[in-house]
């Protein structure tokens, strides 16, 4: 029984890493539906989101540093992340054509690709298609897990997939 306890540092840092991925998806998902701005968004969400409990739901506690990281990582590099990740599409579905949670996701992984060279790849490509599943049931995390792959091998020179795309 002390054994988990042990280790229950390490997974609860990990969480808050998830927790302010998906935080991030969420904030950036807003963004675009709504045009709030980056320095609006980031305090309605440090705030009354992360960590808090908002309309009966408990948010998970988040690493708010990572999550502005993301946050600001996305909107300052968004000239340079759109065309790495149109690239990583297929021409029969450009990156406007995508809905605007998948694009928040593909937005915030492929920033940590470019970016955040001291996260493994497999670690956001696994994280950010288990934030997919959290929102679609169909081929969407599959495709987030086809992009993030292809701009993995582009970007960093690994991927998890087989084959060049």
């Amino acid at each position: 029984m002390t054994q988990p306890e042990t280790d229950k540092p390490q997974l609860r840092q990990a969480n808050k890493r998830g927790a302010a991925r998906l935080a991030a998806v969420q904030a950036l998902y807003q963004m675009d539906v709504a045009g709030s701005g980056l320095l609006e968004t980031t305090a309605e969400y440090e705030a009354f989101r992360l960590g808090k409990e908002v309309d009966g739901d408990l948010y998970r506690e988040a690493d708010a540093q990572w999550f502005r990281a993301i946050l600001a990582g996305v909107v300052e590099n968004q000239k340079t992340v759109d065309p790495i990740i149109r690239q990583a599409l297929t021409d029969d579905w450009p990156l406007s054509r995508l809905d605007s949670t998948l694009r928040a996701i593909l937005r915030a992984g492929v920033y940590e690709l470019m970016h955040r060279a001291d996260v493994p790849v497999a670690v956001i490509v696994s994280e950010y298609v288990d934030i997919a599943k959290a929102f679609y049931v169909e081929d969407e995390p599959k495709l987030v897990n086809a992009v993030l792959d292809r701009v993995s091998r582009r970007v960093r020179g690994e991927g998890r997939g087989k084959g060049a795309s």
